[in-house]
């Protein structure tokens, strides 16, 4: 019963989180200017993976989509790989976990064969939260770089734009959580799922995956 609740939690708790880089993926504000120091904030810009917009305290919007991939920055493209990669091996690992649950019965298949699709799945969520995490951490870790000089720039004089944190940051940051520690409760639960000769075998990959991912 124990397995079965760890098991069916790691699966829902990755579902969320999926459902966030989904999200954050798609949102159009990664970056959003800082108003802090600018005379006229009823108009602002924001900028995401996919469009740069423009925003007006009226609710009226206008964005631009990046039409070309070769003039994007490199930040963006490996933001943009990251992110994707993230979501496609979530999705995998969905397919993959709805067929090792243990409350969904498949023909005659082993508790092992059910363990290993356990682990197989629990990798995936891992892999893809630290997919998400390291996509947003890059974004946002450029974003500091930036305003930091823009700073210096505005000190002297100069008219520069400065951008701050985007909510879409704070939806990729929890998501990619989600799906971490959703990865790690399917692969607990596949210890527990696993016959006891078998089971030093996959507690030797578990610590060599946890020394990969350190």
């Amino acid at each position: 019963m124990a397995v079965n609740l760890l098991q069916s939690l790691g699966f829902i708790t990755a579902i969320v989180g999926f459902s966030m880089i989904i999200i954050a993926t798609a949102m159009d504000d990664w970056q959003v200017e800082d108003r802090y120091s600018k005379l006229v904030t009823s108009v602002y810009t924001y900028q995401g993976l996919w469009y740069s917009c423009v925003g007006q305290m009226s609710g009226i919007t206008q964005c631009r989509p990046f039409y070309t991939i070769l003039q994007l920055p490199a930040l963006v493209q490996a933001c943009r790989a990251l992110m994707i990669v993230g979501i496609v091996l979530a999705t995998i690992g969905i397919l993959v976990s709805i067929f090792a649950l243990k409350c969904i019965k498949i023909g005659n298949m082993e508790d092992k064969a059910k363990a290993n699709l356990t682990l197989t799945s629990g990798i995936m969520f891992a892999v893809a939260g630290v997919c998400a995490i390291a996509g947003v951490s890059v974004y946002a870790n450029s974003i500091v770089n930036n305003f930091v000089i823009q700073s210096v720039s505005i000190n002297m004089g100069s008219l520069q734009t400065r951008y701050t944190f985007g909510p879409a940051l704070f939806v990729g940051w929890v998501g990619g959580g989600l799906l971490l520690v959703g990865g790690i409760m399917m692969c607990v639960a596949c210890k527990a799922m696993m016959p006891e000769k078998t089971r030093q075998v996959y507690l030797e990959m578990l610590r060599n995956f946890a020394k990969l991912t350190s």
